[in-house]
């Protein structure tokens, strides 16, 4: 009887270990079924158009159901990636509402809708060709996730209190040491592939987990051979091209044009901006992510028609962001030139889809449809002529070449033409016109022109 007793309590402290294990690393059980068809036409990395979602100030309500009803509009601008900020429910403990702080990253926030609305989401934006990416925030969690419990799985001072990053107070800093860790994070990321048919991550704060890290669990997401990923580092590090990310983000690039336009800082200088950038690529199609906004920026600086010149500024902005080098990003409620910051993270007033700015609408579309058609745009080798005042360059692949002059000041700036350039004929890509060029161009403030040959 006591061989049996002692038996029996064996068995229960095994089984408790069992459990324990499986809870911790999260990766004992399988992976979800796969929800719908992998998407077929997730684009080249070199051919993307980005448009970043905030769902608390895409709408009144903030979820996905508003989302889903305006994808024809995202669409319709010449879009073919969305990427959406963390859907994950928000950490309450410590919070200042933030939704980079990660209560769970299995599950769906409520107040963004549930599980199926994402689903119809993503099967949306797939008939309509546009890819959905999901924002992972990976460096930290808040603090009452579940994994707190596991204080192992978090950095610890001294006197063992669990840190939080930097001076982000409301999160608490995970521990990259910890395998168990890292193996339930790559899990979690691993499953909304499989269980919401995502394209792909937005990782937040890369700069932050090591390398190491990241190629872990990349290696693992390259591993789901039906599903082509794309994955893009909000963070700067060279590493993170060795290590298998498409995009890098143009924090740089960002803060250098912010530069030109409000501290006259020469134009010459994205030169020096694309050099550094571009320095630590390592093949074909990597490279960086620029925009004239985002949710950080938005918030903290001002809106492109803040920080660029107003409508017109902000266009001659774009055509460089979109045209010159990288892949460009559009902010929720930027193609409609939304007057005021949309403040994060806390809810604000939401972008007002009403507003009456259809020249805005209009020259995005036009700037996107043209990089969308254009092959040397999107994929041909760069030559710069810029000057102080005016971004100047060419794009060229094979029989194919398009020259880009755009006025970065507001003021009227005569160029000189390059003598290359001198007599030689071109065709404005937006009205037809035919131009030959002499010896100098005299352009208005902020005028852009895009020719092609």
């Amino acid at each position: 009887m006591k061989h049996h007793i002692g038996l029996f309590i064996a068995v229960l402290v095994l089984m408790g270990t069992v459990a324990t294990s499986l809870a911790q690393t999260s990766t004992a059980l399988p992976y979800p079924p796969q929800y719908g068809k992998p998407f077929k036409y997730v684009p080249d990395r070199r051919d993307v158009t980005m448009y970043q979602v905030n769902m608390r100030s895409f709408s009144a309500k903030g979820d996905f159901k508003a989302v889903i009803d305006r994808l024809d509009s995202i669409k319709a601008l010449g879009v073919n990636v969305i990427y959406l900020m963390p859907v994950f429910p928000v950490g309450v403990l410590k919070s200042v509402n933030s939704p980079y702080a990660t209560k769970d990253y299995d599950e769906v926030g409520s107040e963004f809708g549930t599980l199926e609305d994402l689903r119809t989401l993503v099967d949306k934006a797939h008939k309509l060709k546009i890819a959905v990416l999901m924002d992972i925030v990976a460096n930290h969690t808040s603090w009452d996730h579940p994994w707190i419990a596991n204080k192992n799985w978090y950095l610890q001072d001294s006197a063992g209190n669990i840190k939080y990053p930097r001076n982000w107070r409301d999160v608490a800093q995970l521990n990259f040491n910890n395998d168990d860790l890292r193996l339930a994070l790559i899990k979690s990321m691993k499953s909304w592939v499989y269980k919401a048919n995502i394209d792909g991550f937005r990782c937040d704060y890369a700069d932050g987990p090591p390398v190491d890290f990241w190629k872990q669990a990349i290696d693992t997401l390259k591993n789901i051979s039906t599903h082509k990923l794309l994955l893009l580092a909000e963070g700067s590090r060279p590493e993170h091209f060795e290590v298998g990310f498409d995009y890098n983000f143009g924090f740089s690039f960002f803060g250098n044009l912010k530069s030109i336009y409000k501290n006259n800082r020469s134009v010459r200088s994205i030169d020096t901006v694309n050099l550094r950038d571009y320095k630590g690529t390592i093949s074909e199609g990597q490279g960086m992510v620029r925009y004239l906004t985002n949710h950080d920026v938005n918030s903290s600086d001002g809106t492109p028609l803040d920080l660029f010149g107003g409508k017109k500024g902000s266009m001659a902005a774009f055509v460089v962001v979109a045209y010159m080098k990288g892949v460009p990003m559009i902010y929720n409620g930027q193609e409609i030139g939304t007057p005021f910051r949309l403040v994060f993270p806390f809810k604000s007033t939401p972008v007002n889809w009403t507003l009456d700015n259809p020249d805005v609408t209009a020259e995005y579309k036009k700037i996107i449809a043209f990089r969308n058609k254009s092959k040397a745009i999107r994929r041909g080798r760069l030559n710069s002529y810029s000057s102080d005042d005016v971004c100047v360059f060419t794009k060229e692949i094979g029989s194919e070449k398009v020259l880009v002059i755009s006025n970065l000041r507001d003021k009227s700036v005569t160029y000189n033409i390059p003598s290359a350039f001198v007599n030689t004929t071109w065709k404005d890509v937006f009205t037809g016109t035919k131009t030959t060029l002499n010896t100098e161009i005299k352009l208005e403030p902020y005028q852009y022109l895009v020719f092609k040959k």
